[in-house]
């Protein structure tokens, strides 16, 4: 598998700050610097236009205590990151429409608090409550017990606070406002990986782009996976909702998913008693690789849209939890270089990419918030472009067993 070498100019740009912004350092372990409690708006930085503010928060009591929370606020529209969680995005809300869901996880919790090899190496659920968690990047997928190790579901990342956290502020229109934290994955003779994990965001508009850069620090060549679990639960998610996407082939991760086969694209209400249901898909694309896909509501004037190359992420995980309300009611669209089986199994089947000593592999996803019926429209016919008159292709069973 090619990957791609990020170029120096890439590097320095994520490592240190750009020219021609204003530029916060939050967070550098390495000077021992950890602002905490912090804030910051275009009215004090004398930005004309699109008005908003940066607010980073620490968290008090409980199991959240410590927890770092950062806030952008811009015309009606907010996005709530959180650093020492991997830079996982909590929630998104703009036009009184949410991109999020409701956990039975009602704390942000510290990963101080979260033992991952808990219950069979599912302690990752423990913290599991935001709209977008990274899922890698050492390893990803459900917990699994091989070679002498215990690879826990979903990897490490999203329970890593960041080394690094910067804020920079461009400083001509559109004022694009950058945020970039700095996971470490190291373990002695086992990991040397670190990711850039950034998110941009134009004040005043309704997307946000996530950018993240993965580069192996080690002497040695080493396996990573990165799944984005993005997940979406009401208003957008209720009975009748929609996942529309440029489907090239779906199968169902396991023989339970068979039994929803012929529904695959459209969402229960709250349903008691149902169990996760799980799709692998792998999705066309135009001529560049770029696809995109998104969950809209039964009446289609609201919906969440992730756009991404499949050259990345050739992979997506639909997944649909329709349980009860209080259980957690969500679906989760998840690009991905690989699938939700455990690693053992990605690497049967080759899933499983390598980066060589120094080498980089970027991914890049961009998400939007539709809230009327004419962008959703709009967003559904370019998905349709993309599928064009190709077929999807069903596939009755699933592609591995666990």
């Amino acid at each position: 598998m090619k990957i791609k070498i990020v170029s120096l100019a890439v590097l320095l740009s994520l490592a240190s700050y750009h020219a021609n912004a204003k530029e916060f350092v939050l967070t550098d372990n390495e000077n021992g610097l950890a602002k905490g409690n912090w804030s910051v708006s275009s009215q004090a930085l004398g930005v004309k236009g699109k008005m908003f503010t940066i607010e980073n928060t620490v968290l008090k009591g409980g199991k959240q205590d410590g927890t770092e929370v950062l806030t952008i606020s811009s015309d009606n529209f907010t996005i709530k990151l959180s650093p020492t969680r991997g830079l996982g995005i909590l929630s998104v809300v703009g036009d009184g429409v949410r991109m999020g869901w409701d956990s039975p996880v009602n704390e942000i919790v510290h990963p101080k608090y979260i033992n991952l090899e808990s219950r069979g190496g599912i302690g990752w659920l423990d913290g599991f409550n935001e709209m977008m968690v990274r899922c890698g990047f050492e390893w990803t997928g459900h917990a699994v017990q091989a070679d002498g190790l215990m690879y826990t579901l979903h990897g490490r990342a999203q329970n890593t606070p960041v080394s690094k956290l910067m804020v920079d502020i461009a400083d001509k229109a559109p004022y694009t406002i950058t945020v970039k934290g700095l996971i470490k994955e190291n373990t002695f003779k086992k990991s040397n990986l670190e990711t850039w994990a950034s998110l941009s965001y134009v004040p005043g508009s309704r997307e946000f782009t996530v950018h993240d850069v993965v580069t192996n620090k080690s002497d040695y060549a080493r396996d990573y996976q990165i799944i984005y679990h993005s997940n979406f639960g009401t208003p957008i998610l209720e009975e009748g909702a929609q996942f529309v996407a440029p489907v090239k082939e779906i199968s169902p991760f396991n023989d339970y998913a068979k039994n929803g086969l012929n529904t695959w694209q459209t969402y229960l209400g709250p349903t008691k008693g149902f169990d996760e249901m799980v799709f692998n898909v792998y999705p066309f694309a135009d001529n560049n690789g770029q696809t995109q896909v998104m969950v809209t509501n039964k009446a289609g004037d609201k919906a969440a849209g992730i756009a991404y190359n499949i050259k990345q992420l050739p992979v997506l995980s639909l997944w649909k939890n329709t349980d009860t309300l209080k259980q957690g009611y969500v679906t989760g669209l998840e690009p991905g270089t690989s699938f939700a089986y455990p690693v053992t199994i990605e690497r049967e089947q080759k899933r499983v990419r390598q980066l060589e000593p120094g080498q980089s592999a970027e991914f890049t996803l961009t998400y939007s918030l539709l809230s009327n019926k004419d962008d959703v429209t709009k967003y559904a016919k370019k998905i349709e472009a993309i599928q064009g008159n190709q077929q999807t292709k069903v596939v009755n069973e699933p592609m591995a067993k666990e």
